[in-house]
Formats: C-alpha cells, sequence, structure tokens
C-alpha cells in the first residue's frame, strides 16, 4: 500500500524560503511520477512541480519554475520542494502526489491541473506567507 507523508509548511515572512519534503512509501523499488501540487483558500487545486523518480528532468507549471525547485532523495524514498522569495500568494495547503507511471511533460504538454491522474495523495502541509 502506498503511503505519502508531508512535512515542512510553516509561516514566513514575505521572501523568505521553506523546503517542504515528502516521504512516499509502498512501491517496492519501483520507479513512479512524483509531484507537488497546491491549493489556496477558495481556489482549484493545481500543479507545482513533478518529476520521475528514474531521473530526467523536472517539470514545472508555468511561473513555478523561477522561484521553486523540485527534487528528490531515492535512498530516503524522498521527495523535495525547495521554495525561495514566497510571496503572499503563494499561501497555500501543499499536497505530495505519487502514482505508477512515468512522467513526462513537454511545451505542447505542460503540467498543468488539479492531478486528476494521481492516485496517490498526502494529507498536506501548509504554507503561510505574510506580507
Amino acid at each position: 500500500q502506498v503511503q505519502v507523508v508531508e512535512s515542512g509548511g510553516d509561516s514566513v515572512q514575505a521572501g523568505g524560503s521553506l523546503r517542504l519534503s515528502c516521504v512516499v512509501s509502498g512501491y517496492g523499488g519501483s520507479y513512479y511520477c512524483a509531484a507537488w501540487f497546491r491549493q489556496a483558500p477558495g481556489k482549484e487545486r493545481e500543479a507545482v512541480a513533478a518529476l520521475y523518480t528514474a531521473g530526467g528532468d523536472a517539470f514545472y507549471a508555468d511561473s513555478m519554475k523561477e522561484r521553486f525547485t523540485i527534487s528528490q532523495d531515492n535512498a530516503k524514498n524522498t521527495l523535495y520542494l525547495q521554495m525561495n522569495n514566497l510571496k503572499p500568494e503563494d499561501t497555500a495547503m501543499y499536497y505530495c502526489a505519487a502514482e505508477f507511471f512515468r512522467c513526462i511533460y513537454s511545451d505542447s504538454d505542460p503540467l498543468r491541473g488539479p492531478g486528476d491522474d494521481f492516485g496517490n495523495w498526502g494529507q498536506g502541509t501548509q504554507v503561510t506567507v505574510s506580507s
């Protein structure tokens, strides 16, 4: 059974940084697509970043690449999201998701949307950015 557990959310001032962590277990050593999403109050969940755990490119939704960096530590089954120069509009619940497919995105098929193709989700970690 796949389990996804996020941590690292906090309240920070604008301009600050945070690193979110996500431990994924239960994939039995298989590679999978791992991603971060976020949902602000009153808004639809949106994609932030994704990567395929076998290695290769990281993928970002529009406007996320400038300040966010997704990375992984396969030895620890852990996914990270480094967030720099945080802004009040980054305030949201951040979710980690995992699914057993090879995620490849491109300019013609970009990472976007609420992540309906992911079946394994964490409980979320809250990020609050004050001005």
